[in-house]
């Protein structure tokens, strides 16, 4: 059995799409970023880092349990460890996946993020990031689309990079963008949306989500990104 330490962000729902893709049962377990369930001491055994999402897999390698944490990483083992389905065991074509996957981690989901979180989430407004992440976040869209414009999907066909990377690009108006300037982009982006399984991942803790739209302030401001981010453990 795998137990899936989860919450409503992209990253934690790059994982329950997958796992819907590939049909495995798992278990959830909310841990609310909110109310900051994620610095618990039994949580960080599992994910140092304090971050959702977290994998136990109960019956892992040799049989034993083994823990994961960051949802890249995550990706990768649930791949590997079901034949290789959404990054192909072929050296080459893996490895077009590992970095569309890579690109992902290191470009999509900070810069993305960090554009709506100073567009929406900033206490004040911070002209000069607001300008700075959304010209990036631009960027990085134009080189989805261009990519797009080459190969129906990332990698070719479709993949991991695809469940990890369409997760962000769903809160593209708070990131000051436009699908409709990026064609090849919008196309693939309609692709994955339509897939049962997206929309499957998707409906884990739905109405958790649709209760959480609203500007989270106060204490749960503090815990998401104030002083309690910085607190040692």
């Amino acid at each position: 059995m795998i137990d899936l330490y989860f919450w409503t962000t992209p990253n934690g729902y790059k994982v329950t799409i997958l796992l819907e893709e590939l049909g495995w049962n798992y278990n959830v377990i909310p841990v609310h970023i909110g109310k900051g369930e994620q610095f618990k001491p039994e949580f960080l055994k599992i994910s140092p880092n304090n971050k959702i999402p977290a994998l136990v897999d109960h019956d892992g390698p040799g049989h034993a349990p083994i823990a994961i944490f960051e949802s890249g990483a995550i990706m990768m083992y649930l791949a590997e460890n079901s034949g290789w389905r959404f990054m192909p065991a072929d050296v080459r074509r893996r490895y077009d996946v590992v970095q569309w996957l890579m690109f992902q981690m290191g470009s999509v989901g900070p810069m993305l993020g960090q554009a709506h979180h100073f567009r929406r989430y900033a206490p004040e407004p911070i002209p000069y990031a607001v300008e700075r992440y959304t010209n990036e976040a631009h960027r990085i869209y134009s080189v989805m689309d261009r990519r797009l414009s080459e190969a129906p999907y990332l990698a070719g066909e479709y993949s991991i990079a695809d469940m990890a990377t369409y997760l962000w690009l769903r809160p593209h108006k708070w990131q000051g963008q436009d699908l409709a300037e990026f064609p090849h982009l919008s196309r693939w982006y309609a692709d994955v949306r339509a897939r049962p399984a997206v929309q499957r991942g998707l409906a884990i803790l739905q109405d958790t989500l649709n209760r959480n739209r609203d500007k989270p302030s106060g204490k749960a401001w503090n815990t998401l990104f104030g002083a309690k981010q910085f607190e040692r453990r």
